[in-house]
């Protein structure tokens, strides 16, 4: 089974998205998504112009030397760009694999070790009732886990908060209405990031009083998240750490750069508040050493930006080793395609621990007609084999590509540049 063609598509059904098209020459299709926030023209030009002609003739089934092929092959290893790459043709040949196979991509990939995949939403608010609002209204989406992000007084905008008081993920529809739809989605259309403000103290000062408040309101029993997006310093981090404690939360995420294991040594030695990373991790070499130690709890990346189905599961094979979990990104900067690969491989590892789950616009689904749900707090995949994603290549011709960009963050004392 031969790769005849390889196509490359860059559309906007809701936000900016890259999709990879893979047929062969028996005319089997397996798509794969290739979207960094931001970055969406430079892995749809690495794609197009050097892997996927490297792509034709070679045989569908080989994934795995596939895979080494091009990690190992171009020289150049590593970072966003190549590994998102490169994850969008692993999963697109999963994909047709498991078409060949006339079965559902999990159960290629060992069957179903559960009924469904644990997710968690995004509550947000300005003040406590807000936040409080924003809490019902996910659980009456069926979330039975929840993340919470709160404005700073001081601060205009903080990453995680939605701009208005009723704001839901993905929300309006068709061109006109990009302010609704990026309400959640932090990435702006424009030609140049958004500036915005941060101030750590303000932040490490409130944020205690908002999880008090929030237990107060639902009880012990609804688990809580929160996300740092690595704004803090090691010693920052291991105080939030455990001013939160008392609160009993699922996880704190992303609390400082991790690419400096030091700084999650000297977190765990303040704080037994669970603690997950690597959203932006794209190699098991970023983990090793966060593993070995024991330095966190749960598993950031999705297969998007791991590098493919066929690495990520070597990643949580090798946390579970040391009783560490999969907690996977899923942004709506991670197409359906991403969220199928997620899902399908979250369904068949043992140490799965929770998925973040943001639900796509109605353009969004349109384009791509994902066959999974979302009921009673799990994502469960459909029964049509491969990952249950198709691509609307006609419909998502109609929404062209328009530059958006993540924000920047100035510390406000004196506009210095700091990590959002």
């Amino acid at each position: 089974m031969k790769i005849a063609k390889a196509e490359v598509f860059v559309h906007s059904p809701g936000r900016n998205f890259v999709t990879l098209r893979i047929t062969t020459d028996d005319g089997l299709v397996g798509l794969g998504d290739a979207t960094v926030n931001g970055r969406e023209l430079a892995v749809a030009a690495y794609l197009r112009d050097h892997l996927a002609p490297m792509l034709i003739g070679r045989d569908a089934h080989n994934i795995e030397d596939t895979w080494q092929y091009f990690y190992r092959g171009s020289y150049w290893r590593r970072g966003p760009i190549t590994m998102t790459a490169i994850a969008a043709i692993d999963m697109a040949l999963w994909d047709i694999k498991a078409k060949a196979a006339n079965m559902p991509l999990y159960q290629l990939l060992g069957g179903a070790s559960r009924e469904g995949c644990l997710a968690y939403g995004h509550a947000s608010g300005r003040e406590f009732n807000e936040i409080f609002d924003s809490i019902r209204e996910h659980q009456e989406k069926g979330y039975k886990a929840i993340r919470v992000q709160t404005a700073i007084p001081g601060l205009n905008s903080v990453y995680g908060v939605a701009a208005s008081a009723n704001a839901s993920a993905g929300s309006g529809s068709g061109k006109g209405a990009s302010s609704e739809r990026y309400d959640y989605e932090p990435a702006r259309r424009s030609t140049v990031p958004v500036e915005e403000e941060w101030d750590t103290r303000a932040y490490l000062n409130y944020i205690p009083s908002v999880f008090e408040a929030v237990r107060n309101e639902f009880g012990p029993d609804l688990p809580l998240l929160h996300d740092g997006h690595h704004r803090l310093t090691p010693i920052q981090a291991a105080r939030l750490g455990k001013s939160l404690e008392p609160y009993d939360l699922f996880w704190l995420e992303d609390l400082t750069p991790a690419e400096n294991t030091d700084a999650f040594r000297l977190i765990r030695q303040h704080t037994t508040t669970p603690l997950a990373v690597g959203e932006i991790f794209n190699t098991i070499y970023d983990y090793k050493d966060l593993f070995e130690e024991q330095l966190i709890d749960y598993v950031r990346s999705p297969v998007s930006h791991g590098g493919g189905i066929t690495p990520l599961k070597k990643i949580f094979d090798y946390a579970a080793v040391y009783q560490i979990k999969s907690g996977v990104h899923g942004p709506t900067d991670v197409s359906p395609i991403g969220h199928a690969a997620s899902l399908h491989l979250g369904m068949a590892i043992h140490n799965y621990g929770i998925s973040e789950y943001m639900q796509h616009s109605s353009d969004t689904n349109d384009v791509f007609q994902p066959e999974y749900t979302f009921s009673d707090g799990l994502i469960r995949p459909g029964t049509s084999p491969g990952l249950g994603v198709s691509y609307d290549e006609k419909l998502a011709s109609q929404f062209e590509y328009e530059p958006a960009y993540l924000p920047v963050n100035r510390l406000k004392v004196d506009g210095t540049m700091h990590d959002w």
